[in-house]
């Protein structure tokens, strides 16, 4: 594989990125390393540039990370340009990329071509560096803007954490990078002990506010980027964590549990503590290709009623056994 953030470099895109850069990230896909050179130049003031010399190693560059645009050669060997991004529309995780295709081919049926493909502008070679510029800009100002909205739609109204499509997006994504990359995958499952009493004895405007105290300190747990903290409904939350296996997420698990009954909100009502708490399910598992992330799901499910049925306010784990 190639991979670059400079002309000169070479090397692999970490499995677990770091901070996230202010500057969008562009890749740029040719075979041709002048062409990847003065698209480069072009755009390493202003964007994180990285590249891919062949439709491969892009598509494994955009399971690790998610380009804010791509530029895309449509001739090149092994895998064209448009078979790159047919691959890309396929995958939930890469589908909402926006792909600018690059080529020497000038005609309205290349063009055409493009679009059905599922490109968003057509570039024909020679280019025009400021008309390149202006377009890649428009492209970019379009993406934050369907970024926004998309965060919006996918971000739970009432507490501000990941609602319930986010969060089933995001594990089927996750399931397959894991498969690849042959990592662990956990989930915890969370309940808000009695909380029906909570609302029952405090109001419904007190519990909204009870629950959106314990989104921010569950998201206070988390500190790498592609862990998720969602609303799965009512006064039940769940976690994705990639990359963790059981020990790491019942850790994670412990640190939650005293997170929230740090918050100490007075709770008259529960049978476990005079404050709020939580009781917690984990579940850990390898996943497969193919298989279906249900029963993941079930098992962090299970451990929480097992939680629930011991008492409350702790936790149970369980690593899926594969045959």
């Amino acid at each position: 594989m190639t991979f670059t953030d400079k002309p000169s470099a070479i090397g692999l895109p970490n499995a677990t990125p770091g901070e996230p850069s202010e500057k969008p990230l562009l890749l740029i896909v040719d075979d041709q390393p002048g062409n990847i050179q003065t698209l480069y130049e072009l755009f390493k003031d202003e964007c994180e540039v990285c590249m891919a010399t062949n439709g491969p190693d892009a598509l494994t560059f955009c399971q690790f990370r998610q380009p804010d645009l791509i530029l895309l050669d449509v001739i090149m060997p092994e895998m064209g340009g448009y078979a790159v991004c047919q691959r890309l529309k396929s995958d939930l995780l890469t589908q909402n990329i926006p792909i600018i295709f690059v080529t020497a081919q000038n005609n309205p049926m290349e063009e055409a071509q493009g679009f059905e493909k599922g490109g968003v502008d057509f570039i024909a070679k020679p280019y025009h560096a400021s008309v390149v510029k202006a377009r890649v800009r428009t492209h970019l100002t379009l993406k934050r803007q369907s970024d926004l909205l998309r965060s919006l739609s996918l971000t739970d109204g009432l507490t501000g954490v990941a609602n319930r499509r986010n969060f089933d997006a995001t594990l089927q994504g996750e399931w397959r990078r894991c498969a690849r990359a042959e990592h662990p995958l956990s989930l915890i499952l969370i309940d808000v002990d009695f909380f029906k009493r909570y609302n029952d004895f405090y109001g419904h405007q007190a519990g909204d506010v009870c629950l959106q105290s314990i989104a921010l300190a569950l998201q206070s747990i988390f500190k790498r980027s592609h862990d998720l903290v969602a609303r799965y409904g009512g006064e039940e939350f769940i976690c994705i964590l990639p990359d963790t296996p059981l020990e790491g997420a019942e850790q994670k698990a412990r640190q939650l549990e005293k997170a929230v009954r740090d918050l100490c909100i007075p709770h008259e009502k529960s049978e476990v503590a005079d404050v709020i708490t939580i009781s917690l399910g984990v579940a850990t598992t390898n996943p497969v290709k193919g298989e279906n992330p249900e029963d993941l799901i079930g098992c962090a499910d299970n451990q929480l009623y097992l939680a629930k049925r011991s008492g409350r306010a702790q936790m149970r784990s369980l690593q899926i056994p594969r045959a």
